[in-house]
């Protein structure tokens, strides 16, 4: 979804908070994906980056060890031919044994890379060095035959010596065999084995060289792959979290307030809160509508104009007690008002006390006349720590009650306030505001006491 098209659609219907939810299931299955993949191919070129220098450290270490290997054979049989000792044949032997095991490895390692010049190299010395081993394999089957050995390796059974050389004498076969591993035929193969292993080793290093290189690419590549996935998850978490912040938390924080405030709630948000709000709304204006439309002779005190017993009832029913301070008040010395001036005049000061009232609490606070000259003012969303605004308030009251400018005698009110708790109803705060009141009567009137 585009910018404007959310635009478009945050200002219309609104988006269902049941998409938002597929969504955004679908975008962390998505980025989760991208990530285990991610990571699977980082892991995978780091293996065969792994492997490709071990292959490639195992390759040049077993081209060493045959050359070192060819050069311990060579030794050992031209003393055997000079000697004649059979010490010398078993060393021969076991290393040929050994060395052996390394060209086998070498051909392992070299499956599917035959074709390059490394193993070309190491190819041609092998086939040299058994060129050299039958040389080798000949001279010291001389040397059996000269000394007599019946005892020798299976290997050197095969051999079969040429008339020539079989008529020899035992110190004539001797003589051969040494000049078969010293003559200069024989150090041209050695010649040609060293310069191939040699070759062999450099183009190893070589292409060791070229696979890391390649290798260390692909692992690079991999790594800015899984920086890019890192900032995308990034970025959808930003993304989810001001999604649900603009659609679902703002949407019901400002709805809370509205609702404290006692007026309608703005229809944003996703699609399913935009119903909500609307419902609410129009519970709303149905409930205005019906506080306004209420028969006045019921709810109201017919003298004073305040609300009457029944129309307080109402009003503690449907507000938020929690957030309103209730204020219980009684006019000071109104039966001797009525002794002394009638009732008539008592009428006057009663009306008085409300308009009073009135004037100095907001117009949305609610002023409900309980019986006699007993009042109660409803102060709603009005927070705990605002005692010294009621105190202000009362104490102007009293002042301005005090004035006969209108021919009325001059009186006073008591007052006992208590603020609301989630835990307490109407009737628990009514009579711990009238324990407040009777307190500030003991103390002789023309004041207030917070319970």
């Amino acid at each position: 979804m585009s910018s404007r098209e959310f635009a478009k659609e945050e200002k219309g219907k609104g988006i269902s908070l049941r998409t938002i939810h597929f969504w955004l299931i679908v975008g962390a299955v998505v980025i989760s994906g991208l990530m285990f993949f991610s990571t699977y191919r980082m892991s995978a070129s780091f293996r065969n980056l792994t492997q490709a220098s071990e292959q490639q450290i195992e390759l040049r270490k077993a081209a060493r060890e045959l050359m070192d290997a060819s050069d311990y054979l060579t030794e050992k049989v031209q003393r055997f031919t000079i000697h004649g000792d059979r010490r010398f044949l078993e060393e021969y032997f076991s290393e040929a044994f050994e060395a052996h095991h390394r060209e086998e490895a070498i051909e392992r390692m070299s499956v599917g890379a035959a074709s390059t010049q490394a193993f070309a190299r190491l190819q041609n010395a092998m086939e040299s060095s058994l060129e050299l081993m039958k040389q080798e394999y000949y001279a010291m089957r001389l040397v059996i035959e000269a000394k007599g050995y019946t005892e020798y390796p299976e290997e050197l059974r095969s051999v079969e010596l040429s008339k020539e050389d079989q008529a020899l004498s035992a110190e004539d076969k001797m003589r051969r065999a040494t000049e078969l591993v010293l003559n200069e035929d024989y150090y041209v193969l050695k010649d040609q084995i060293r310069e191939n292993m040699k070759a062999s080793l450099d183009e190893l290093e070589v292409m060791a060289y070229d696979t890391d290189a390649s290798a260390l690419e692909s692992l690079r590549d991999e790594m800015l792959f899984v920086r890019i996935v890192i900032v995308l998850q990034a970025i959808g978490i930003v993304f989810m979290v001001w999604l649900t912040a603009r659609l679902g938390i703002h949407p019901v924080l400002n709805a809370v307030e509205r609702i404290k405030e006692d007026s309608p709630i703005p229809e944003i948000g996703a699609n399913e809160f935009r119903y909500l709000a609307r419902t609410y709304n129009k519970m709303y204006e149905v409930y205005k509508n019906s506080l306004e439309h209420l028969n006045f002779k019921a709810s109201h005190d017919e003298l004073t104009g305040a609300y009457n017993r029944a129309g307080y009832d109402l009003l503690v029913s449907s507000l938020d007690l929690s957030s309103t301070y209730m204020i219980l008040i009684d006019v000071d010395n109104f039966k001797t008002i009525n002794d002394t001036y009638g009732h008539e005049t008592g009428d006057r000061v009663l009306i008085k006390v409300v308009d009073t009232l009135k004037n100095n609490f907001r117009s949305d606070d609610y002023v409900c006349r309980m019986g006699g000259d007993e009042f109660v003012v409803l102060a709603v969303h009005a927070t705990a720590m605002q005692h010294h605004l009621l105190e202000t308030k009362i104490t102007q009251i009293n002042k301005e009650l005090e004035i006969t400018d209108d021919g009325l005698p001059a009186t006073s009110i008591s007052a006992g306030i208590v603020h609301g708790l989630p835990d307490k109803d109407a009737d628990m705060l009514l009579h711990e505001a009238d324990e407040a009141l009777y307190e500030t009567k003991h103390r002789g009137k023309h004041g207030f006491t917070f319970a």
